[in-house]
């Protein structure tokens, strides 16, 4: 019988001692029954490495509740900063002579030969890091979960691993960034995410060109052990693979892991065994836990899947969610000439995606030093302000019977269908509901009258209010109750004369029952 984690935490302690008791002689004391009960829920492993076992994990309420995260990609590769996608730097300066990575970086630092990717290690200083200071950030930001990408594509880790000398730890910033923002995260009362790349590792780095200093063994704990280009992983590769994931889980014990494409890379197995001790290694500690993959990396139903710099173009019957970055580009990591996507695309891009059924993690890329970039803090606090005001159409909220409405939508859905040329007008709106209030959201200011269509109510298609339904209406951020009425065509409000706020505004309507 496979159990979810809720059934274990709501039910498996009662199941168990009924079982008990069923099967113990009359003259067992209370005392012995209970230690026995005890015993038995802490041997009991939910969760086999089978993927029918594995689907029967619950999403965890938080995650459904909370919607909004915030990651890091920080790492060696923010030291060269440069580059249409910083963390891809040394993949594009070692395999392509054109690129312009390899031009800036013989230009820069003179011949690969010369000065490969290790040699920016000590460059990558930290000095600056401080995780209390970026945990704080990100609650003021808004996030209900956050946290770094604990190892990149480049195999430098960013704890301190058994399975190499080439970390945080030992090397470069000689801290444990992982541990330290782990910590921090949770004081500030946040969920922890951890996001691996390290499958990618295998291809990354071109280990099987014999030349530059990726083919040389003596760093080969960095650049990965030399081996054909098309071939497969190995079993060693594959044990450290779970092996450093393991050791994240026992020792920072993360309520996130998250995983790039480079899942598909992974034996069958290897991924089941992995997930089978996360999900248990949970239950026993009484966690709700999830990991998001890409694409059909794992089976439905295991995590929740990530859709990279896109979204849905619909509400959908699952939940999801969308990993992208503050920046208008793809850097990811620190790029000095990056520019940043405006407050109102980011705060829109949160409440498309709530309005779907979808989530947003949000990443930001920190310099070599460890500061996070003016820019982009001065984003994250404008985001938070807005939560501040608005937060309760998108906490604790559920999508609506239908997501939204008005002249722009979104064509295409899945990853990479980000547009940031897209303008909202005011006829675009979203709708979250929770308890009897229904919140529709104009994704740009509204002139004096903001016709709603949605709730109109139709007879031939059966969707909209009854006009007896709404007690009142009132703009979030002003208590002053708003006159409305309805026409054929829409439910029309009329908007205060004072609107609170530059981005998304929203409406709450206290429902009640019509008769």
């Amino acid at each position: 019988m496979s159990y979810t984690r809720r059934d274990i935490l709501t039910t498996g302690l009662a199941a168990s001692a009924g079982s008990l008791l069923a099967n113990t002689p009359l003259a067992a004391s209370p005392t012995s029954v209970a230690k026995e009960t005890r015993a038995g829920a802490a041997a009991r492993k939910p969760f086999q490495p089978t993927w029918n076992s594995l689907r029967t994990v619950s999403l965890p309420q938080w995650l459904r509740d909370g919607k909004f995260g915030i990651y890091t990609h920080w790492g060696v590769y923010s030291v060269p900063a440069y580059g249409s996608n910083g963390t891809w730097y040394a993949h594009n300066m070692y395999t392509n002579p054109d690129s312009d990575e390899r031009k800036h970086q013989e230009a820069t630092y003179g011949p690969l030969d010369k000065f490969g990717y290790k040699d920016f290690i000590p460059m990558f200083t930290g000095s600056h890091f401080d995780a209390d200071e970026w945990a704080e950030l990100f609650k003021k930001a808004g996030a209900r979960f956050a946290g770094p990408v604990a190892e990149h594509h480049d195999g430098f880790a960013m704890w301190n691993t058994k399975y190499s000398e080439w970390n945080a730890a030992k090397m470069g910033p000689k801290r444990d960034v992982l541990g330290e923002l782990s910590k921090s995260i949770k004081q500030h009362g946040m969920k922890f995410l951890t996001a691996f790349h390290h499958a990618e590792h295998w291809f990354y780095f071109p280990t099987w060109d014999k030349q530059y200093d990726v083919s040389d063994p003596r760093y080969a704990g960095l650049y990965g052990v030399s081996h054909e280009k098309n071939a497969l992983p190995t079993k060693e590769f594959l044990d450290v693979w779970i092996g450093k994931l393991k050791e994240v889980v026992d020792n920072y014990g993360p309520d996130v892991v998250w995983f790039d494409y480079g899942l598909r890379l992974i034996q069958q197995s290897y991924k089941t065994d992995f997930l089978a001790y996360y999900f248990n290694k949970a239950a026993a500690a009484g966690k709700e836990v999830i990991v998001t993959y890409k694409n059909h990396d794992l089976t439905p139903g295991v995590g929740i899947d990530d859709l990279e710099l896109g979204r849905e173009s619909n509400m959908t019957y699952y939940e999801w969610i969308t990993d992208t970055t503050i920046d208008s580009g793809s850097a990811w990591g620190y790029v000095e000439s990056v520019e940043f996507k405006t407050v109102d695309q980011l705060v829109t891009g949160l409440v498309d995606r709530v309005s779907k059924n979808g989530f947003l993690l949000l990443n930001v890329g920190p310099k070599p030093d460890g500061t996070i970039p003016e820019p982009a803090k001065e984003r994250l606090l404008a985001m938070g302000q807005w939560l501040g005001v608005n937060g309760e159409s998108i906490y604790d909220t559920s999508p609506w019977l239908v997501a939204g409405e008005g002249p722009t939508q979104f064509k295409k859905s899945g990853s990479f269908n980000e547009d940031n040329d897209i303008r909202f007008t005011p006829e675009d709106i979203r709708f979250t509901c929770r308890d009897n209030f229904l919140y529709a959201t104009a994704l740009a200011r509204p002139g004096d009258k903001l016709p709603i269509k949605s709730l109109v109510p139709r007879g031939d298609t059966w969707t909209g209010l009854y006009p007896s339904e709404i007690d009142s209406i009132k703009m979030l951020g002003n208590d002053e109750p708003l006159h409305w009425e309805f026409t054929k065509e829409a439910l029309v409000v009329t908007t205060p004369k004072v609107m609170s706020g530059d981005h998304a505004f929203v409406f709450k309507l206290t429902l009640k029952k019509p008769f």
